[in-house]
Parts: structure tokens; sequence; C-alpha cells
């Protein structure tokens, strides 16, 4: 017994040094990683893991989640699917729970409709030009009625500067915002103001999500539909991701 106790302890003793080496080794790789994405093109990495394929790590970025080999060398952008679990898009669950968080920041920003008898709550990334983000505009009494409350937030697809980041610095600087942007979706032009809107901010937040179009839709969970959804179609999107 004093044998087998004394050379588990050598063991433990020996394996240790090497786990933390590991450990140690795993760090600087990502450090390394991180520092050649900034450096070579211009990514800033806001958290890096173990994706679920091995070999590779998965990085939440400035512009999405991207997949990079452990060496560095490789990089992959674009939707990871897991084809036994009914083909469930891993990489917009990966990037579900860091939205919820970095929303929050911007919530005394956001142009709300609130509905009456409210039952859940969307926050649109929008455009003053963009011809669905219009449409669904028109449509905001009828989200409300069913119960959706619609938060904005500015993605001015033109980027920052640009003629449309000023037309939506306009909306969100008026003296009445809501009436603001009715005009400005109506295509009328609005006079020049500003403000503290962080337009610039709220544009690169929606890059950091990887939208690249308008209306983008991000659910009470996090996730995202890209695109217009009639009143109707998002209630019954919403009600199934209960």
């Amino acid at each position: 017994m004093k044998l087998t106790r004394t050379l588990s302890l050598l063991c433990a003793l020996l394996l240790t040094p090497l786990a933390g080496a590991a450990g140690n080794t795993l760090s600087q790789d990502t450090d390394a990683i991180k520092q050649k994405l900034s450096e070579q093109l211009n990514l800033q990495v806001l958290s890096m893991k173990d994706s679920p394929i091995t070999g590779l790590y998965e990085a939440l970025t400035n512009r999405g989640v991207l997949y990079i080999s452990k060496d560095g060398s490789k990089l992959f952008h674009g939707n990871l699917y897991d084809i036994d679990q009914g083909m469930k898009n891993l990489t917009e669950l990966a990037s579900a729970g860091p939205r919820l968080e970095m929303l929050k920041p911007f919530e005394d920003n956001m142009l709300v409709y609130k509905a009456a008898d409210e039952k859940h709550v969307v926050t649109v990334f929008t455009d003053t030009s963009c011809g669905y983000c219009r449409k669904l505009h028109k449509q905001m009494a009828d989200y409300n009625k069913l119960g959706i409350t619609v938060r904005y937030i500015a993605f001015p697809r033109a980027g920052v500067p640009s003629a449309n980041a000023d037309e939506m610095q306009a909306v969100w600087c008026a003296k009445d915002p809501k009436l603001a942007m009715t005009q400005a979706k109506a295509g009328e032009k609005l006079q020049s103001n500003k403000c503290d809107a962080r337009i610039d901010e709220q544009y690169k937040l929606g890059v950091t999500f990887g939208i690249n179009g308008t209306p983008a839709i991000i659910l009470e969970d996090g996730s995202m539909l890209a695109g217009y959804l009639p009143p109707k179609a998002l209630f019954e999107a919403l009600e199934a991701n209960k």
C-alpha cells in the first residue's frame, strides 16, 4: 500500500508541471493568433475557445465568428452546422449569448416602439433607405398589435461616414426621433442635427454581429433573422423560439 501511494505521489508530481506547461502553451498559442489577426487582418478578437471541430479555434471577433487552425495559418468564415442535431447552426448558437450582452450598453440609444400588450421584444438593425426596412416600419402598428415590441438600432448600410449615416444621425437627434424615422423612411429630407447618438458605434456593433444587410432582427435569445418578416410570420417565429 505504501509503495502504491508513493508511486501515485511521484506520478502526480511529474505530471503537474506538464499539465501547467500545456496550459501555458495554449495561452501563448491563442495570444500569438490574436496578435496575428490584429496585425495582418485588423481583427479584434473578443474571445477564443476550442471549436466543435477538433483542430480549430472558435473566435468571436469584431467581424463575427471565425474558425482558425491551431497553428494560426488557416481561417474559415462561414456557418458551421451539426448534421446529427437537425442541421443546428452552431455558429449562430455561439453568437447568440454574446449578442445580448453587447446590446445592453446601447439600450438607451434605441428607438423603442412598445407594444401595449407586450409578449416579445425584438431588436432590429435598420436603415432609412432600405426598402424592406421601410416596409417593416409601415407595419409597425401590426407588430405592436401582436404584442411585439420593436427596438431600432442604426445600421447605415453605406457605413460611417456617409450621407446615409448623416441621415440616421438626423433621425436619432431629432426632437421627435420616431416621427423623424417615419419621415426619413417616407423619403422626406430631414434637417441636419447633432447629438451623442453613437451612430458609428451602433454600426460597428452590427458589423461585429456579422450583419451585412438590413433589416436584421435579433430575437430574445440573441439569435438573428436576416431580412424582413411580416408581422404574423415574425410572431410565429418568436413563439416557436420560446
